[in-house]
């Protein structure tokens, strides 16, 4: 057991989690449908592995393309992991150009235009894990901004590595659609790359790694060559100088057609694999690598329709409704219900909304009114419908304000200490810290729709002036029993350095957010929750880092602030607000659950407060919650929709 803790411990350090076959295949298909074609094709995959990626490319080509050339070249940090690439490939009679290395430091040798296609499931290590120091390093080399894990500079590599009309192959956390952080990705893929295929797997667990995995296929079309950032290093470098032999062709990089996609599709048995979105092949270009024009030339037609998207996510209470296997239901053209693994799987499948739309229709895809002018990427991703974009339509047209531009949105204190600071016994300690010290918390556990229930007596030992308007440490002096509490944890205590080093006194939490506004009324709601659960406290209580809150105070709109929360909770709670946040934010986690995060519920549309839809809206919450009148769900979701002129089904 101590063993395979170590493994995983590893692991998430390294961020190595390896890409089982069958999720392989279905990558390397994808990817290669938009492969250019020519005598040679050049793949890359800068952290290889165990050589699944590159193996799978090999056998689809092997398969659909036995003429091709194919030339395979792999990096790794793990020398083990290297060797049994190559142990691998030998058993398969498959070359492979394998290196034991820093992919990262290498990669500025290597020639512009050195690969047809990179395939990749790099490695995901967060902040956290990187360091502040590295990750302030990276961001500076690679052109990068905001919170970065190591996903980022690999792919800001792929446009410079790309020949023109090159292919990236990416597996990565799905977390890059919709947050801040994924806005280097989103930047670089419709700034320096063009996505034609994504797939959000959702909770599909198709491999080990904690987070939710999604596919990116993206080319370097002429244009986006245009724009490639330029990055340290990015000298023209000679063919064969640190890159093996896999310098530019300038004959290979003018190669256009893509034919692997007619093979394909008749090999697997689909349309193109479905591709209906998809600029896949002339289908004069099927000699190219010597197939047979077998498929149906309607199914490798080129395409204008934009980037292919499709998610899928677990369905409970339901039952397949097509037969067919969830690789085959991802590369299909229409939704269904798809059974695998014992659980059954709602697979939708639409097109990347375009940016271009969203900024023109502002609140219509949930954004905050001020991202309008953001750049490329500094929006979130979502799956454009075009019946949730007219239902989208409505709501914009009946949006006053975004809850982002009502209130500020904060989350809860962060201790980094919560065995020292957070306890439901503090009362069988002797000496009990100083009640002053010792304040009520509200968690995670004591939410639920519309209200709070405190069933669990924990408390924080929160060492503030709760009269300050700024963050004021107490004088430990004044409260002997807190100190004395306090010093036997001193040694971890002081341990944490970025408390030191932040200026912080060692008996300080991280994040203590504004201690003066404990005292006034708040909406409080948890960070992860299967449902919307907005309640509001008038108790006082400090609000825990595994939620969020809204103070009344921060509330000022011409309207009682009062009125204005039980208008922001009447929305959150409703079926709409649910609705609203799956269309635009669309982030969930296993067993669906969702991030209610200060960026998603930002976006949460608020209509006109002095409207008489709206009015009725505070009249309804106002007499769940002060009246105790026993208000259905169902009547407050039929006044949320009356307010924004949509149907509440």
């Amino acid at each position: 057991m101590a063993l395979q803790s170590r493994d995983a411990q590893e692991r998430k350090r390294h961020g190595r989690h390896y890409t089982p076959p069958e999720l392989a295949r279905f990558l390397a298909r994808r990817a290669l449908l938009y492969a250019p074609c020519g005598a040679e094709l050049r793949v890359l995959d800068p952290a290889c592995g165990d050589g699944e990626l590159l193996l799978a490319v090999h056998r689809e080509m092997v398969s659909c393309a036995p003429g091709v050339a194919v030339r395979l070249t792999g990096y790794d940090l793990d020398r083990a992991a290297v060797g049994e690439t190559v142990a691998r490939a030998a058993a398969e009679e498959v070359e492979i150009h394998c290196r034991v290395g820093d992919f990262l430091a290498k990669a500025p040798r290597l020639a512009k235009g050195s690969f047809d296609l990179i395939i990749s499931n790099p490695p995901y290590v967060r902040t956290q894990q990187l360091g502040g120091a590295t990750a302030q390093l990276l961001s500076r080399k690679f052109g990068l901004r905001g919170r970065i894990d190591l996903t980022h500079p690999f792919v800001a590599l792929a446009p410079r590595l790309l020949a023109p009309g090159g292919v990236l192959g990416l597996l990565c956390a799905n977390r890059f659609l919709t947050t801040r952080a994924g806005a280097n990705l989103r930047r670089i893929l419709t700034a320096d790359l063009t996505p034609v295929e994504l797939y959000d797997l959702g909770d599909t667990k198709l491999f080990s790694a904690a987070v939710l995995p999604a596919i990116t296929i993206a080319t370097r079309s002429a244009a986006s060559v245009a724009h490639a950032r330029a990055l340290p290093g990015d000298d023209t470098i000679p063919a064969g100088d640190g890159a093996s032999g896999v310098g530019a062709d300038n004959a290979h990089q003018n190669r256009g057609t893509r034919a692997y996609a007619a093979a394909s599709a008749s090999a697997s048995g689909t349309a193109a694999g479905g591709a209906a979105a998809a600029a896949i092949v002339p289908t004069d270009s099927l000699s190219a690598y010597g197939f047979s024009k077998r498929s149906d030339p309607a199914n490798v037609a080129e395409s204008s329709v934009g980037c292919r998207y499709v998610s899928v996510y677990e369905r409970t209470g339901d039952e397949t409704g097509c037969g067919t296997e969830l690789f085959d239901a991802l590369a299909g053209e229409t939704d269904c219900l798809v059974g695998a693994g014992g659980r059954v799987f709602a697979v939708e499948v639409g097109t990347l909304a375009s940016q271009g739309r969203e900024a023109a229709n502002g609140p219509a895809v949930g954004r905050v009114i001020s991202d309008h002018e953001r750049p490329h990427g500094e929006t979130v991703w979502r799956m454009s419908r075009p019946a949730v974009d007219r239902w989208l339509d409505k709501i914009a047209d009946r949006t006053w304000h975004t809850f982002g531009e009502t209130a500020r949105i904060r989350v809860g204190i962060k201790t980094t200490a919560d065995r020292v600071f957070i306890s439901d016994h503090w009362d069988d300690l002797d000496p009990t810290p100083e009640r002053e010290l010792l304040q009520p918390l509200i968690t995670h556990h004591d939410l639920e729709r519309w209200q709070i229930k405190k069933d669990r007596g924990t408390r924080v030992l929160y060492p503030y002036d709760l009269r300050q308007t700024r963050r004021t440490p107490v004088d430990l002096a004044e409260f002997p029993c807190a100190a004395e509490y306090l010093r036997t944890h001193e040694k971890a205590l002081s341990g944490r350095r970025y408390v030191l080093d932040g200026g912080r006194k060692w008996y300080e939490i991280w994040v203590p957010q504004r201690p003066h506004l404990w005292g006034a009324p708040k909406l409080v709601f948890p960070d992860i929750s299967e449902r919307p659960r907005f309640a509001l406290d008038r108790s006082g209580a400090v609000v825990n880092g595994d939620c969020y809150w809204i103070s009344l105070t921060d509330l000022d709109a011409g309207k009682s602030a009062t009125d204005l929360a039980y208008l922001l909770m009447g929305v959150a709670n409703s079926a709409l607000g649910l609705r609203f946040y799956d269309a635009v934010c669309g982030n969930r986690l296993y067993s669906g659950r969702r991030r209610w995060i200060t960026q998603y519920v930002a976006r949460l549309p608020l209509p006109d407060p002095c409207g008489p839809a709206a009015v009725e809206i505070v009249r309804r919450v106002r007499g769940l919650l002060e009246d105790g009148v026993a208000v259905p769900d169902a009547a407050v979701d039929e006044a949320v929709a009356e307010a924004f002129g949509v149907s509440a089904q």
